[in-house]
């Protein structure tokens, strides 16, 4: 049990001020809204049957699967930012899914957005691993949880 209770402890706690808020509240706003399009089909995406078989047609097989992984990632991982829920647990998931979306279709591309380089996912990425590193500072979940742990 003291294990369990380090182990909140050590995710939850973050000495990060109102910038990780600032940060952690639009990034976790796009990534919830990329996962419903791809889980739900949601805002003009094509849900996880669409999505699954783009996935498969590029090598990440096998595609549906893929496409749940990646959205789900997104989605929840996304709302956890927002309410500051484990947030650096959801900030790896992340960082994970965007270094794949970065070599499996952007890289080749070039950085620019413009050419459907990796311009977007590199932003996404860096904010990601910011958020693993300070924790989901003041007005968090996390910050709750941390105080009663």
């Amino acid at each position: 049990m003291a294990n369990a209770k380090q182990l909140l402890t050590r995710i939850t706690t973050t000495s990060a001020g109102w910038g990780a808020l600032a940060l952690r509240v639009p990034i976790g706003i796009i990534f919830a809204a990329h996962g419903a399009q791809k889980l739900f089909g949601w805002f003009g995406g094509y849900g996880l049957q669409g999505t699954g078989a783009w996935m498969e047609s590029i090598g990440l097989a096998p595609g549906v699967l893929m496409a749940f992984l990646a959205g789900s990632a997104e989605f929840f991982g996304g709302l956890a930012l927002v309410l500051g829920l484990l947030t650096r647990p959801a900030a790896a998931a992340l960082a994970f899914a965007m270094l794949i979306a970065i070599f499996s279709v952007h890289f080749q591309n070039g950085l620019f957005m413009s050419n459907n380089g990796y311009e977007f996912g590199l932003a996404l990425l860096a904010a990601s691993v910011s958020l693993l590193f300070t924790g989901a500072g003041k007005v968090s979940v996390d910050a709750l949880l941390s105080r009663k742990a």
